[in-house]
C-alpha cells in the first residue's frame, strides 16, 4: 500500500472552519489543456471558529499562478503551497478578498473529479471533494457561498455555456471566444458547483410551478439524440408536480438543467440548476432502452430532482452526514416511483436490492453504520447503507409514528434548516418534536453496523383463545463494534384466520396493533378473544431492514402465500419456502445426495402464470426464484457458490417439467399485439412472459432456447430482444452464439446497447465467461478510460456472477484485483468500487477464501495504491 496513508477522518474530531466564504466568483478561460480559473472570495472569519487561525485551503494536483488579498499580491513568502495546499499565516482578521488564480489540464483529469474533459466537452463532478482540483478551496460542505460564474470559450468548438443559477449575462469575446455568466442566488456547498462547456444538442420545455413561476426546462445530450431524451423531459415535470403535491416543495430558479455526459464516474449528480447525469438514465427510445431503462430514468431525474430540497437547499453539515441528503432522498424516490407505478412491486423490488447488495456488505467486512464515525476515503461511503438502509431508517421512522407526524415533521424540517448545513440529529430532532416521541434510542439505527437479526416464534392457545407472539433480536458483531444494542424496530403485525381475512387484534381488552414497537431484546404480544389458530403475518410491507427467522411451517408460509391480504408478505412467504429448500439442496449437492421433492412451490408459482392474472408485474416477481446470492446470504459462512448453482438449476429445470404447458401458454397470450408503449402494465406483461421464458430454457432445454431465439429474431422492442438474449446467454448452444454476433452488428455504433452486450457475457455462468471477458477486454470497442463500459465488463462479472468469479482455481479474484490495480491512478474510483465484488469473501468456504485473501494480499503489496483502493483492501482484509 502507499507508504504513508493519509489520516483517517473522525465524526468526533468536526469542528467549524476558523473562515466563511459569502461570495465566490469564478472566472474559467477553457482551454483542453490548460485552463485558467480565477476565483475571488470574499471571506470573513468564523465567529465560532480560532480567532488566530491561519487560513488553510485545499488543492489537488493544482497549478498556482498567483494570490492576492484586497488587490494585493501575495510574495512567496507570505505563502505555503503545494499542489494539495495553500496556506496563509497571517489571513486579515476582517472581512477580505482573496483572489487566487491556477491552471489545471482538463484533457488529462483521468479520475473525472473536478473539471475533465472527454469527447471535446468540458464536465465537472465535485462531490465529494472534486472542488479543490479546480481551484484553492474550503472544500467542505458546511461553507456556504452565493457563487457567480463567468464561462469563455471558443464558440465554435463550446456554443454551449452552462454553470448553476440563473443565465444573466452573455456575449462575444476576441479571437472567436465567446462567455456566459451565472448567477445562483441561493448559497451552497462546493460540491454542489457545476460546470458544463460544449458542442450540444438542446430539447426545451416550461412547468409553471404551483406559486406561478414559469419554469425553463432544458435537457442537453449529443447532437442527434434529442429524440432519445423526451422521456427524460416528462420525467423532470412529473418529478417536480409530485414533489409540490406530496412534500410540499417548489422550484426556485428560472430555469432547471440535464446534461447527458458519457463519461461519467456516478449515475447523476445534483448540482443546484444544473444536473449532470450518465447518460444511460437520460437516452431513452423503444428502440434503444428496456423497460427498465424507461423504470430507471423515471427514477433517477426524480432522485436528483428531489435533492433541491434534500441536499441542496438544505446540505450535510460534513460528511459523516451524507445519509442526511441520501438516504432520505432515496425515500422521497421509491416514493415517486411506488405512486407512479406499481406500489407493491416496487417495495418487492427495493427489498430485493436491499438484501442483496446492503444486508451483504453489513455481513462483511466493509460493514459500517449509515452515519460512520471514522472514515479514510468519503469516496468510499456512498454506499447501499448509506442509501438504502438510510431510506429503510426513514420508511421506518414514518410507519412508526404515523403518516402525519411524519408529513408535520418534514414541514418543520424544511422551515426550520432552509439553508443552512445540518445533522442527523437537527433532522430527527423534528419528529420528536411532532410525534411528541423520544427519539433517542432511534439514534442507534445510525450508529451501529449489521443487519439486526429477528427470531420469533408463535403460540396458539385454544382453551384460552389467546395467540402468542414472541420475539427476540440481536445485531452480531461487525468491524469496530463487538457489541450492539437493541434499536427501535417497529414490527406490522397481522393474523390471518382460516379464512384468509384478517384476525381482528385485541391485547389487554383493547384493540392493538398493528404497528407494535419492539425496541427490547424480547418482545412478548398476546392476542386475546383469537377463536381459531391463525397464521402471524410478520413485518407487513417490510416493516424493518431485519433478518427474520421464524417457526412458520412451509403449509403455514404456502398459505400465506395464497391468502395474506398483504401483497409483500404474500410474495415473501413463497420466497421463504423456495430459500429453505434451495438450502437444504445446496446441501445435497455439496454431500452427493440427490435433491428432495418439493412440489407446492411449482404449484404456487403456477398461479403467477394463470390466465385470470392481471397484475403482471406482481405476478413476474412472485414467479422470481431467490438469487444465488440470497442462498449465500442464508448459509451465511462456508458458501459453496457453484453447489448453489447447481441447485438453482435443478429448481428451475423442475419447475419447467411442472409447469411447461402453463409456461407455454403464458408465453403465447403475453406476446406483444401493438406498438411499443413502457406503461406499467405493458412493462409487467412483459416481464411475466420473460419469467416464462427463462423457465421453459432452464438446462438449455431446447424447446425454451427456441422460444428465446425465435424472440430474439422477431423483437419488435428492445426489452424483448435484451432480454431473450440474455436467456440464451445462459447456455451454450449455437443460438446463443449467433444472436451475440447478430446484436454486435446491429448495435456496434451505439455504446449503451454495446454496454449491455458486454454485460450479458460478463454474467453468464459457463465455464469459458472469463475467458470472454478477457479477450473482450482487448476488442476495439473496449475502453477502459469509459467507466461505463468498465461497469459492465469486469464490473458485471465480478458482482453479477457468482459462479465464475468465485472460481476454485482464484482466477476470478485474480482478474478483478488486477484491474483494480490497472486503474488504481487513472481513475480510483472505478478501482475502489470495483473491489466492492470482495465484500463477502470471509463467507466463502476455505479453498476460495484463500484465494480470494491471496488475490487481497497481493494487491495491498501493490506500491502507491491511491487513498480509494487502499481504504476499500485495507477494510477488506481487517487491516488497523
Amino acid at each position: 500500500m502507499r507508504a504513508e496513508d493519509p489520516r483517517p477522518v473522525r465524526l468526533a474530531d468536526y469542528r467549524p472552519s476558523d473562515f466563511l466564504i459569502d461570495e465566490v466568483h469564478l472566472d474559467f478561460d477553457l482551454e483542453p489543456s490548460a485552463t485558467r480559473v480565477t476565483a475571488t472570495l470574499k471571506m470573513r472569519p468564523n465567529p465560532a471558529g480560532d480567532a488566530g487561525a491561519a487560513l488553510s485551503l485545499d488543492g489537488d494536483e493544482l497549478k498556482l499562478i498567483s494570490a492576492a488579498i484586497d488587490g494585493a499580491p501575495l510574495a512567496a513568502d507570505e505563502l505555503d503551497v503545494s499542489p494539495s495546499n495553500l496556506r496563509i499565516a497571517n489571513p486579515p482578521r476582517g472581512p477580505f478578498e482573496l483572489t487566487i488564480v491556477t491552471e489545471i489540464d482538463p484533457a488529462a483529469n483521468t479520475r473525472l473529479m473536478g473539471l475533465y474533459r472527454s469527447n471535446a466537452s468540458y464536465t465537472t463532478q465535485c462531490e465529494a471533494e472534486g472542488f479543490r482540483r479546480i481551484t484553492y478551496f474550503l472544500d467542505r460542505p458546511d461553507v456556504l457561498a452565493v457563487y457567480t460564474t463567468r464561462v469563455a470559450g471558443p464558440k465554435d468548438e463550446t456554443p454551449v455555456l452552462l454553470s448553476n443559477g440563473n443565465l444573466v449575462e452573455q456575449g462575444e469575446l476576441d479571437g472567436g471566444r465567446h462567455f456566459a455568466v451565472w448567477h445562483d442566488p441561493h448559497p451552497k456547498p462546493s460540491y454542489l458547483f457545476a460546470l458544463v462547456a460544449g458542442d450540444l444538442g438542446v430539447v426545451e420545455d416550461s412547468f409553471t410551478t404551483v406559486g406561478g413561476r414559469g419554469v425553463a426546462l432544458k435537457v442537453f445530450v449529443e447532437h442527434g439524440k434529442e429524440d432519445r431524451a423526451l422521456h427524460a423531459m416528462e420525467s423532470i415535470k412529473a418529478s417536480m408536480k409530485w414533489d409540490e403535491e406530496v412534500f410540499g416543495r417548489e422550484y426556485d430558479l428560472d430555469v432547471f438543467m440535464v446534461v447527458a455526459v458519457s463519461h461519467f464516474n456516478m449515475g447523476a449528480m445534483e448540482n443546484k440548476g444544473l444536473n449532470v447525469f450518465n447518460d444511460k438514465y437520460v437516452l431513452a427510445s423503444p428502440e434503444t432502452a428496456t423497460d427498465g431503462d424507461y423504470a430507471n430514468i423515471e427514477a433517477i431525474i426524480a432522485h436528483e430532482y428531489f435533492h433541491n430540497w434534500t441536499g441542496n437547499r438544505i446540505t450535510c453539515r460534513d460528511w459523516f452526514q451524507l445519509c442526511l441528503k441520501e438516504g432520505l432522498t432515496v425515500f422521497r424516490d421509491q416514493e415517486f416511483t411506488s405512486d407512479r407505478r406499481s406500489r407493491p412491486v416496487k417495495r418487492i423490488s427495493d427489498v430485493r436490492n436491499l438484501r442483496a447488495l446492503q444486508f451483504a456488505e453489513d455481513a462483511g467486512p466493509l460493514a459500517h453504520p449509515v452515519r460512520p464515525q471514522i472514515y479514510h476515503e468519503i469516496n468510499n461511503f456512498y454506499t447501499p447503507t448509506v442509501y438504502e438502509k438510510g431510506a429503510e431508517v426513514i420508511r421506518m421512522l414514518k410507519v412508526w409514528i404515523g403518516d402525519d407526524a411524519f408529513r408535520a415533521g418534514m414541514d418543520l424540517y424544511f422551515d426550520r434548516h432552509d439553508g443552512e448545513a445540518c445533522t442527523i440529529e437537527q433532522f430527527v430532532a423534528c419528529f420528536a418534536e411532532t410525534s411528541g416521541r423520544d427519539l433517542t434510542q432511534w439514534m442507534r439505527w445510525y450508529g451501529q453496523a449489521g443487519t439486526p437479526e429477528v427470531i420469533a416464534r408463535t403460540a396458539y392457545d385454544a382453551s384460552a383463545r389467546t395467540f402468542t407472539v414472541e420475539a427476540t433480536q440481536k445485531t452480531r458483531p461487525t468491524p469496530g463494534q463487538p457489541t450492539k444494542q437493541p434499536v427501535v424496530i417497529p414490527l406490522v403485525l397481522g393474523l390471518v384466520g382460516p379464512d384468509g381475512a384478517d384476525v381482528d387484534l385485541k391485547v389487554g381488552g383493547e384493540k392493538a396493533g398493528p404497528v407494535f414497537t419492539f425496541d427490547r431484546e424480547t418482545l412478548r404480544v398476546v392476542f386475546e378473544d383469537v377463536a381459531e389458530r391463525p397464521v402471524a403475518s410478520l413485518f407487513r410491507n417490510f416493516s424493518a431492514p431485519v433478518k427474520l427467522s421464524s417457526d412458520l411451517t412451509n403449509d403455514d408460509l404456502l398459505f400465506l402465500a395464497a391468502r395474506d391480504s398483504d401483497p409483500f408478505n404474500r410474495w415473501q412467504a413463497l420466497q421463504t419456502v423456495a430459500l429453505r429448500h434451495l438450502v437444504q439442496s445446496t446441501d445435497a449437492v455439496r454431500e452427493g445426495r440427490s435433491i428432495a421433492e418439493e412440489p407446492r412451490i411449482a404449484e404456487a408459482v403456477g398461479r403467477a402464470f394463470a390466465p385470470d392474472e392481471t397484475d403482471c408485474a406482481y405476478a413476474a416477481q412472485v414467479a422470481s426464484l431467490p438469487s444465488e446470492g440470497d442462498v449465500a446470504r442464508e448459509i451465511g459462512e462456508n458458501v459453496d457458490p457453484e453447489a448453489i448453482h447447481r441447485a438453482r438449476s435443478e429448481l428451475k429445470g423442475r419447475l419447467r417439467d411442472s409447469l411447461g404447458d402453463a409456461l407455454e401458454a403464458a408465453f403465447e397470450r403475453l406476446a406483444e399485439t401493438g406498438p411499443y408503449s413502457p406503461d406499467p402494465a405493458s412493462a409487467g406483461r412483459r416481464a411475466l412472459k420473460v419469467a416464462a421464458l427463462d423457465l421453459l430454457a432452464a438446462g438449455g432445454a431446447r424447446t425454451g432456447v427456441e422460444r428465446a431465439h425465435g424472440l430474439y429474431i422477431s423483437a419488435g422492442n428492445m426489452t424483448d430482444r435484451v432480454m431473450s438474449l440474455q436467456v440464451l446467454s445462459l447456455s451454450a448452444t449455437p443460438e446463443r452464439e449467433e444472436a451475440l454476433a447478430d446484436f454486435a452488428q446491429r448495435y456496434g455504433d451505439d455504446p449503451l446497447l454495446m454496454d449491455k452486450w458486454f454485460l450479458i457475457q460478463a454474467s453468464s455462468p459457463l465455464p469459458d465467461t472469463l475467458d470472454r471477458v478477457e479477450a473482450l477486454m482487448a476488442a476495439p470497442t473496449f475502453d477502459m478510460k469509459n467507466p461505463n463500459r468498465v461497469r459492465s465488463l469486469i464490473g458485471a462479472f465480478g458482482a453479477a456472477n457468482p459462479t465464475q468469479f468465485n472460481r476454485p482455481d482464484g482466477r476470478g479474484y485474480a482478474f478483478v484485483a488486477g484491474v483494480a490495480a490497472e486503474l488504481n491512478t487513472s481513475n480510483p474510483q472505478v478501482a475502489a468500487r470495483l473491489l466492492g465484488s470482495f465484500r463477502t469473501w470471509r463467507a466463502l468456504e476455505p479453498t476460495r477464501r484463500a484465494k480470494a485473501e491471496h488475490a487481497l494480499r497481493a494487491l495491498a503489496s501493490t506500491a502507491d495504491l491511491s487513498p480509494d483502493v487502499a481504504d476499500i483492501v485495507r477494510r477488506a482484509l481487517a487491516e488497523s
